[in-house]
Protein backbone atom coordinates (compact mmCIF):
# COMPACT_ATOMS: atom_id res chain seq x y z
CA UNK A 1 0.00 0.00 0.00
CA UNK A 2 1.78 3.37 -0.81
CA UNK A 3 2.17 5.71 1.91
CA UNK A 4 0.17 8.90 1.89
CA UNK A 5 1.75 11.84 0.97
CA UNK A 6 2.56 14.89 3.54
CA UNK A 7 1.63 18.37 3.54
CA UNK A 8 5.19 19.53 3.78
CA UNK A 9 5.84 17.31 0.37
CA UNK A 10 2.83 18.80 -1.06
CA UNK A 11 4.06 22.67 -0.55
CA UNK A 12 7.19 21.78 -1.45
CA UNK A 13 6.68 22.87 -4.72
CA UNK A 14 4.84 26.36 -3.88
CA UNK A 15 7.77 26.50 -1.62
CA UNK A 16 10.61 25.82 -3.72
CA UNK A 17 12.27 29.36 -4.10
CA UNK A 18 12.28 30.12 -0.47
CA UNK A 19 13.66 26.96 0.66
CA UNK A 20 16.19 27.14 -2.01
CA UNK A 21 16.95 30.43 -0.87
CA UNK A 22 17.05 29.37 2.69
CA UNK A 23 19.93 26.37 1.97
CA UNK A 24 22.08 28.76 0.22
CA UNK A 25 21.62 31.42 2.78
CA UNK A 26 22.28 28.14 5.63
CA UNK A 27 25.14 27.10 3.21
CA UNK A 28 26.97 30.63 3.18
CA UNK A 29 26.38 31.44 6.75
CA UNK A 30 28.00 27.49 7.92
CA UNK A 31 30.60 27.24 10.27
CA UNK A 32 32.47 24.24 8.66
CA UNK A 33 33.41 22.80 12.17
CA UNK A 34 35.99 19.82 11.93
CA UNK A 35 36.34 16.61 12.69
CA UNK A 36 37.99 16.30 16.09
CA UNK A 37 41.31 15.17 16.09
CA UNK A 38 42.58 12.26 18.70
CA UNK A 39 42.70 8.40 18.16
CA UNK A 40 40.00 6.76 16.03
CA UNK A 41 40.90 3.13 17.55
CA UNK A 42 41.99 2.01 21.31
CA UNK A 43 41.92 -0.61 23.80
CA UNK A 44 40.70 0.93 27.34
CA UNK A 45 39.16 -0.55 30.67
CA UNK A 46 39.47 -3.65 32.93
CA UNK A 47 37.17 -6.84 32.97
CA UNK A 48 35.26 -8.77 30.16
CA UNK A 49 36.52 -8.44 26.20
CA UNK A 50 33.82 -6.22 24.23
CA UNK A 51 34.42 -5.17 20.71
CA UNK A 52 32.95 -1.90 19.38
CA UNK A 53 32.28 -0.05 16.66
CA UNK A 54 30.94 3.13 16.12
CA UNK A 55 30.06 3.96 12.89
CA UNK A 56 28.01 7.11 10.54
CA UNK A 57 28.43 10.50 9.65
CA UNK A 58 29.95 13.78 11.41
CA UNK A 59 27.78 13.45 14.65
CA UNK A 60 29.26 9.71 14.96
CA UNK A 61 32.56 11.16 14.02
CA UNK A 62 32.61 14.18 16.83
CA UNK A 63 32.19 17.02 14.82
CA UNK A 64 31.29 20.15 17.65
CA UNK A 65 33.65 18.71 20.07
CA UNK A 66 37.31 19.50 20.26
CA UNK A 67 38.95 16.08 20.42
CA UNK A 68 37.77 13.00 20.46
CA UNK A 69 37.48 12.80 23.77
CA UNK A 70 34.96 14.99 24.12
CA UNK A 71 33.12 13.53 21.17
CA UNK A 72 30.61 10.37 21.16
CA UNK A 73 33.33 7.95 20.82
CA UNK A 74 35.68 9.09 23.56
CA UNK A 75 32.31 9.18 25.61
CA UNK A 76 30.96 6.13 25.13
CA UNK A 77 34.28 3.68 25.98
CA UNK A 78 35.37 6.01 29.02
CA UNK A 79 31.65 4.77 30.19
CA UNK A 80 32.12 1.23 29.03
CA UNK A 81 35.23 0.85 29.82
CA UNK A 82 34.18 0.95 33.77
CA UNK A 83 32.99 -2.32 33.23
CA UNK A 84 34.89 -3.65 30.23
CA UNK A 85 37.89 -3.94 28.43
CA UNK A 86 36.63 -2.09 25.34
CA UNK A 87 38.87 -2.17 21.89
CA UNK A 88 36.93 0.12 20.09
CA UNK A 89 37.47 1.56 16.14
CA UNK A 90 35.73 4.42 14.94
CA UNK A 91 34.21 4.28 11.16
CA UNK A 92 33.35 7.63 10.45
CA UNK A 93 32.99 10.75 7.95
CA UNK A 94 31.75 14.11 7.43
CA UNK A 95 28.65 13.99 4.90
CA UNK A 96 28.07 10.06 4.66
CA UNK A 97 25.30 8.56 4.21
CA UNK A 98 23.38 5.03 4.66
CA UNK A 99 25.07 4.29 1.42
CA UNK A 100 28.10 5.64 2.06
CA UNK A 101 28.81 3.77 5.04
CA UNK A 102 27.84 0.63 3.54
CA UNK A 103 30.45 1.31 1.09
CA UNK A 104 33.21 1.83 3.70
CA UNK A 105 32.04 -1.45 5.94
CA UNK A 106 32.51 -3.46 3.16
CA UNK A 107 36.32 -3.26 3.50
CA UNK A 108 36.42 -4.19 7.44
CA UNK A 109 38.07 -7.28 7.95
CA UNK A 110 37.27 -7.15 11.46
CA UNK A 111 34.62 -8.57 13.98
CA UNK A 112 32.91 -6.74 16.67
CA UNK A 113 30.50 -7.51 19.29
CA UNK A 114 28.54 -4.16 19.47
CA UNK A 115 27.74 -1.70 16.66
CA UNK A 116 26.58 2.08 17.07
CA UNK A 117 25.28 3.47 14.33
CA UNK A 118 24.28 7.30 13.58
CA UNK A 119 23.08 8.19 10.06
CA UNK A 120 20.06 9.71 8.37
CA UNK A 121 20.72 14.05 8.13
CA UNK A 122 23.00 13.56 5.00
CA UNK A 123 19.90 10.83 3.28
CA UNK A 124 17.54 13.70 4.77
CA UNK A 125 19.61 16.61 2.97
CA UNK A 126 20.24 14.22 -0.40
CA UNK A 127 16.62 13.81 -0.68
CA UNK A 128 16.77 10.09 -0.12
CA UNK A 129 13.11 8.66 -0.29
CA UNK A 130 11.94 6.24 2.67
CA UNK A 131 11.68 3.32 0.84
CA UNK A 132 14.95 3.71 -0.40
CA UNK A 133 16.51 4.85 3.13
CA UNK A 134 14.49 1.42 5.10
CA UNK A 135 16.27 -0.40 1.86
CA UNK A 136 19.10 0.55 2.54
CA UNK A 137 19.35 0.48 6.56
CA UNK A 138 18.10 -3.08 5.69
CA UNK A 139 21.36 -3.62 3.73
CA UNK A 140 23.88 -2.19 6.19
CA UNK A 141 22.46 -4.36 9.00
CA UNK A 142 22.80 -7.32 7.06
CA UNK A 143 25.87 -6.38 7.02
CA UNK A 144 26.60 -6.04 10.52
CA UNK A 145 24.76 -8.72 11.82
CA UNK A 146 26.52 -11.29 9.33
CA UNK A 147 30.26 -10.87 7.60
CA UNK A 148 30.83 -8.21 11.16
CA UNK A 149 28.88 -10.77 12.86
CA UNK A 150 27.36 -7.93 15.78
CA UNK A 151 25.61 -9.41 18.76
CA UNK A 152 24.27 -6.13 19.30
CA UNK A 153 23.61 -3.35 17.17
CA UNK A 154 22.19 -0.09 18.64
CA UNK A 155 20.52 2.36 15.67
CA UNK A 156 20.20 6.04 16.43
CA UNK A 157 17.24 7.62 15.52
CA UNK A 158 17.61 10.09 12.33
CA UNK A 159 17.56 13.47 14.60
CA UNK A 160 14.64 16.08 14.84
CA UNK A 161 16.27 18.48 12.60
CA UNK A 162 13.35 21.03 13.22
CA UNK A 163 15.14 21.81 16.39
CA UNK A 164 18.49 22.34 14.73
CA UNK A 165 18.63 25.97 15.56
CA UNK A 166 20.90 26.74 12.24
CA UNK A 167 17.64 26.22 9.83
CA UNK A 168 15.28 28.84 9.59
CA UNK A 169 11.43 27.99 8.68
CA UNK A 170 10.03 26.74 6.85
CA UNK A 171 13.30 24.79 5.78
CA UNK A 172 13.50 23.36 9.13
CA UNK A 173 9.97 22.57 8.64
CA UNK A 174 10.23 20.50 5.70
CA UNK A 175 13.52 18.46 6.66
CA UNK A 176 12.02 18.23 10.13
CA UNK A 177 9.13 15.98 8.54
CA UNK A 178 11.55 14.35 5.79
CA UNK A 179 13.36 13.13 8.82
CA UNK A 180 10.66 12.05 10.76
CA UNK A 181 9.59 10.20 7.32
CA UNK A 182 12.94 8.60 7.37
CA UNK A 183 13.34 7.82 10.97
CA UNK A 184 10.05 5.69 10.70
CA UNK A 185 11.63 3.85 8.10
CA UNK A 186 15.02 3.16 10.31
CA UNK A 187 12.32 1.51 12.81
CA UNK A 188 10.57 -0.44 10.27
CA UNK A 189 14.29 -1.80 8.94
CA UNK A 190 15.16 -2.61 12.26
CA UNK A 191 12.14 -5.29 12.87
CA UNK A 192 13.62 -7.76 11.10
CA UNK A 193 16.92 -7.82 13.23
CA UNK A 194 16.24 -9.07 16.78
CA UNK A 195 19.89 -7.66 17.47
CA UNK A 196 19.03 -4.00 16.80
CA UNK A 197 17.61 -1.65 19.04
CA UNK A 198 16.72 2.04 18.15
CA UNK A 199 17.65 4.48 20.42
CA UNK A 200 15.63 7.86 19.88
CA UNK A 201 17.48 11.05 21.05
CA UNK A 202 15.04 13.37 22.34
CA UNK A 203 17.35 16.06 23.85
CA UNK A 204 16.02 19.09 25.91
CA UNK A 205 15.89 22.66 24.79
CA UNK A 206 18.96 23.66 25.80
CA UNK A 207 21.31 25.98 23.79
CA UNK A 208 24.49 24.43 25.34
CA UNK A 209 23.60 21.24 23.64
CA UNK A 210 24.16 22.35 20.23
CA UNK A 211 27.73 23.22 18.63
CA UNK A 212 28.55 26.51 17.80
CA UNK A 213 27.55 26.11 14.07
CA UNK A 214 23.86 25.46 15.21
CA UNK A 215 23.88 21.89 13.73
CA UNK A 216 25.68 19.15 15.44
CA UNK A 217 26.39 18.12 19.04
CA UNK A 218 28.22 19.62 21.77
CA UNK A 219 30.02 17.80 24.09
CA UNK A 220 27.53 18.04 26.69
CA UNK A 221 25.06 16.61 24.26
CA UNK A 222 27.77 13.73 22.89
CA UNK A 223 28.15 13.09 27.20
CA UNK A 224 24.15 12.55 27.51
CA UNK A 225 24.02 10.14 24.04
CA UNK A 226 27.01 8.30 25.47
CA UNK A 227 25.48 7.50 28.54
CA UNK A 228 22.04 6.40 26.92
CA UNK A 229 23.76 4.27 24.76
CA UNK A 230 26.18 3.40 27.98
CA UNK A 231 23.32 1.98 29.53
CA UNK A 232 21.61 -0.49 26.85
CA UNK A 233 24.88 -1.91 26.03
CA UNK A 234 25.52 -3.14 29.60
CA UNK A 235 21.81 -4.19 29.78
CA UNK A 236 22.48 -6.00 26.75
Amino acid sequence: MPSLIGTDQILRIPLLPILVLQGLVVRRNAQLLPEPAGPRVGRDGRGPRLRLLIAGDSSAAGVGAGTQNQALAGQLVSQLAKHYTVEWRLEATTGHTTKDTIHRLHALQEQFDVVVTALGVNDVTRAVNRSRFEYQQKELLTLLTGPIRAKKVIVTGVPQMERFPALPQPLAWVLGQQAARLDQGLKNAIAGFPQARHLSLDFPDDPALAAPDGYHPSPKAYEIWAKKLAQLIHQA
